[in-house]
C-alpha cells in the first residue's frame, strides 16, 4: 500500500452527541463534509478525540459504518483501534469489517505501564493480526508511559506491517531520533498540532490533527505549504493558528474542539461524562479567536 495516502493532514474526528447522549449522526455528517470539502487528506475516526472510551461496541461499529458510508471512498480511513488489553484488541481486529479501511491507529497501552519490551510485544501481536497497516500512537500525556525512540525504531525496522507513528510526546528531540534512524518508508506524523510545522521542517510527513476538525482549510493549507518547502508562508499561517491552538486544549480535549465546532455551527458541543463543557470565559475567548482566524486568514498561494 502506498504510504503517500497518509501524508498531509489527517483529522482525529470527534463524535457528536445529542444532549441526551445519543450519537448525533446528522452532525457527524456535517463534520465529515466540512473536513472533506476543505481538502484534508484522510479521516481518523474513533481515536481518543472521539471519546471512544465512552462508546459501546455497537456504537463504535455504527460510527465506523456511518463514516464509511458518508465518505464513500473519497478519502482514506485510518481506524482508531487500540487499548491496554492486547488479546482484546486482537479479538476486535478479527471481528472488524476492514472493507474501505486503509490502516489502523493503535494507541500505546495505557494505565498498565508496561516496559518497553512489553510495548514492543504488544504492537508486534497487533501487527501480526491486522490485515491492514498499523500506525503506532505515542501519547504519554494520556497513557502514562512513553514509547522511546529506540522501541519505535525497533518496531519500524522489524515489522513490515508497522508503517508509521503518530508522535505526541511533545519531545522534538525524541522525534528527531526517530526521523534520523527510521526506515526509508516509515512515516513520522505529528500528534501535537502546535508542533506540526517544526516536525515537518525536520522531515515529518504531516499530522493527525484535532484542530482540523474546526479549521481544516487553514490547517491543511499550512501543512501542504510546509510539505512543499514553502516554509515562510507555512510559518506565517502556523503563527496565526497558534493564537487559537492553546485555547482548544486549555480545558481538555475534545471539550475545546467541540466548543469550537459549536461556535462555527457545525455540530453541538455535548460530551459524555466525565468530560464537561468548557467554561463560559474560554468559550468567549474561542469565539473571538475563531472569528479572527476565519475572517483574516487568507488562502496563501
Amino acid at each position: 500500500m502506498p504510504i503517500t495516502k497518509f501524508k498531509g493532514t489527517g483529522v482525529a474526528l470527534i463524535t457528536p452527541f445529542h444532549k441526551d447522549g445519543r450519537i448525533h449522526f446528522k452532525s457527524l455528517e456535517n463534520l465529515l463534509e466540512h473536513v472533506i470539502t476543505n481538502k484534508v487528506n484522510y479521516l481518523v475516526p474513533l481515536g481518543t478525540t472521539a471519546e471512544s472510551a465512552t462508546l459501546t461496541k455497537d456504537e463504535r461499529s455504527a460510527v465506523l459504518g456511518f463514516v464509511k458510508e458518508i465518505n464513500n471512498k473519497r478519502l482514506p480511513i485510518v481506524y482508531g483501534l487500540g487499548g491496554n488489553n492486547t488479546q482484546e484488541i486482537i479479538g476486535q481486529i478479527r471481528n472488524t469489517d476492514f472493507e474501505n479501511i486503509d490502516a489502523i491507529l493503535s494507541v500505546c497501552p495505557y494505565y498498565n505501564k508496561p516496559t518497553q519490551k512489553g510495548i514492543y510485544q504488544h504492537y508486534k501481536m497487533i501487527a501480526m493480526a491486522s490485515p491492514v497497516p498499523v500506525i503506532l500512537y505515542n501519547v504519554p500525556g494520556r497513557t502514562g508511559t512513553n514509547m522511546t525512540a529506540e522501541t519505535t525504531l525497533a518496531l519500524a525496522h522489524d515489522i513490515e506491517n508497522i508503517i508509521g507513528i503518530k508522535e505526541a510526546s511533545g519531545n522534538l528531540e525524541q522525534c528527531m531520533m526517530i526521523l534520523k534512524d527510521r526506515p526509508k518508508d516509515f512515516l513520522v506524523i505529528s500528534g501535537d498540532d502546535a508542533l506540526t510545522y517544526p516536525l515537518i521542517a525536520l522531515g515529518g510527513e504531516g499530522v493527525i490533527s484535532v484542530v482540523a476538525n474546526a479549521l481544516p482549510k487553514e490547517f491543511a493549507e499550512m501543512v501542504r505549504m510546509a510539505l512543499q518547502g514553502k516554509y515562510a508562508s507555512a510559518r506565517d499561517l502556523h503563527f496565526k493558528l497558534m493564537e487559537v491552538i492553546p485555547l482548544l486544549f486549555q480545558e481538555g480535549n475534545p471539550s475545546g474542539i467541540k466548543a469550537a465546532l459549536n461556535i462555527l455551527g457545525i455540530c453541538p458541543d455535548h460530551l459524555r461524562l466525565p468530560l464537561v463543557h468548557v467554561s463560559k470565559t474560554l468559550y468567549n475567548q474561542l469565539s473571538v479567536q475563531l472569528k479572527h482566524i476565519t475572517e483574516n486568514v487568507s488562502n496563501p498561494g
